[in-house]
């Protein structure tokens, strides 16, 4: 298989490994990417990561990976919970998005419980640590082999 993937990590998760490790662990953003890069290497996938605290900058990944990447991992960060543009972004992009979040946002605060990005997505993960970010590849490497298959 070939293909790319496009990584995208929102506001705040530049501080992992550092922000909260009670909730989201000792692991650093660059330990996520390397996580998802060899993840994606087993499918015979390559990685982009972009990372922002700009909510214009990650639309803007989406927006470029529309026809160039088969799928998007895609952790919101806090715009999970506010933003209907980045949700309109993801439509546009027509990108299988699969939403992982570190912890469980609905055994935390309720306005955490609602993501303006989950009608949107193939698949979510949540509560399943860094880990999760390895599943989401897993799960977009599975669904492109069956489309591709459909299509022949």
């Amino acid at each position: 298989m070939t293909g790319r993937i496009l990584l995208l990590n929102g506001p705040n998760l530049n501080m992992l490994g550092l922000r909260e490790p009670g909730i989201y662990g000792h692991a650093t953003l660059d330990d996520v990417v390397e996580l998802v890069r060899a993840r994606a290497a087993h499918h015979g996938l390559e990685v982009d990561a972009v990372q922002s605290n700009h909510e214009g900058d990650l639309i803007d990944a989406l927006h470029r990976a529309r026809g160039t990447h088969l799928g998007c991992v895609l952790n919101p960060g806090g715009l999970t919970h506010t933003s209907v543009s980045l949700l309109d972004a993801v439509k546009a992009s027509e990108l299988p998005t699969v939403e992982v979040h570190i912890s469980n946002p609905h055994a935390r605060e309720s306005f955490r419980h609602h993501s303006y990005i989950s009608p949107a997505a193939t698949a979510v993960i949540a509560g399943a640590g860094v880990d999760g970010y390895g599943f989401a590849v897993d799960i977009l490497a599975t669904n492109h082999l069956q489309r591709t298959a459909a299509q022949q």
